[in-house]
């Protein structure tokens, strides 16, 4: 029997801070040149939050631009879901700060995982709705890893950027648009080609951890490389498949904006072009979960996507996790 309500997306909304850093700024930072990290990335800047600014700083303006568009108020929210994997602190959530922030009286708990994060978290809000728990609800992908980057690590620092992305997601009796259904994919195996190691139980914060540079995010980069563009191939064909559509049928795909390179060798392997695969990753390097959220706001914006469309978000991300959701727009 066929749910009485259905997941739809009511308003998008980004926030990305202004402070750029290019390529030939961090030539003067680290050994590399904007050469090297073009053919090899395809990023050609990114931004960067200013010092104090944190998640639910960026988080909140994103969200604030996403009510807006919704129609709706702080008070109208009945939970509110932030993926994260560069919180505030430790506790309360940063849920709990954007709550604040909002003027918001509901839940709020925050999710974890890592660049996949966002898909994974829409996929909550929707389960709660689809069951007629909720109402409205708030999702955010907010990170500033501009914290959590060795700036002399050019394997790493050349790669991520701050920002946020926001969407109010609401429920609806309309069964022929919204969320039609989502993938979640994990592999603990391969915890460790992907991380950040000091900070949690296993290596609670010292003066050695700091020394030691465990509070940054570590990667292997090959390794993800590959885990990367099988398991979104996979999830793609996955997520189409639990909707009973074909690739073919999928006119925008949103995937987590991780590396140029790999965001073609996804395309290609999928039959999609660039006019039906999303990418801002020049701009804005990887934002981890805020990197599907601020691509589907901006992919709306400028009429990529339009009423009627199928649309799929795709992420992986350390864990190592994997996600896809297919939406009718």
């Amino acid at each position: 029997m066929p749910a009485p309500y259905r997941a739809h997306f009511r308003g998008l909304g980004a926030f990305i801070p202004p402070k750029v850093l290019t390529n030939l700024d961090l030539e003067k930072m680290v050994e590399t040149t904007d050469e090297w990290i073009q053919t090899r990335t395809g990023i050609r800047e990114r931004h960067v939050a200013e010092k104090g600014q944190s998640s639910s700083d960026l988080g909140t303006e994103a969200a604030k631009i996403a009510l807006t568009q919704a129609g709706i108020t702080a008070v109208d929210l009945d939970l509110i879901i932030v993926a994260t994997i560069t919180p505030d602190m430790l506790f309360p959530s940063t849920a709990c700060h954007i709550q604040a922030n909002l003027g918001a009286t509901c839940g709020a708990f925050d999710m974890a995982a890592a660049c996949s994060g966002f898909p994974y978290a829409v996929s909550v809000a929707e389960a709660f709705i689809v069951a007629g728990i909720h109402k409205n609800i708030l999702v955010v992908g907010s990170e500033v890893l501009s914290g959590f980057i060795d700036w002399k690590d050019r394997s790493t620092c050349v790669l991520f950027g701050d920002g946020a992305g926001a969407a109010v997601i609401s429920r609806s009796e309309d069964s022929n648009s919204g969320i039609l259904c989502s993938y979640l994919g994990s592999d603990g195996t391969q915890k460790d080609i992907l991380k950040i190691p000091g900070g949690g139980s296993s290596f609670p914060t010292t003066a050695q951890t700091v020394s030691d540079g465990l509070h940054f995010v570590k990667m292997q980069g090959a390794d993800v490389f590959k885990v990367a563009v099988r398991t979104m191939e996979e999830a793609v064909r996955e997520v189409a498949r639990r909707g009973g559509i074909t690739v073919e049928q999928i006119d925008c795909l949103i995937p987590h904006q991780a590396n140029s390179r790999i965001l073609s060798a996804v395309g290609e392997r999928l039959g999609m072009g660039p006019d039906k695969v999303y990418t801002n990753v020049e701009i804005y390097g990887n934002m981890s979960s805020a990197s599907t959220a601020v691509a589907l706001c901006e992919a709306v914006q400028h009429q990529r996507i339009k009423k009627g469309d199928y649309v799929v978000l795709v992420a992986f991300g350390g864990g190592l996790t994997w996600a896809a959701t297919l939406i009718r727009w």
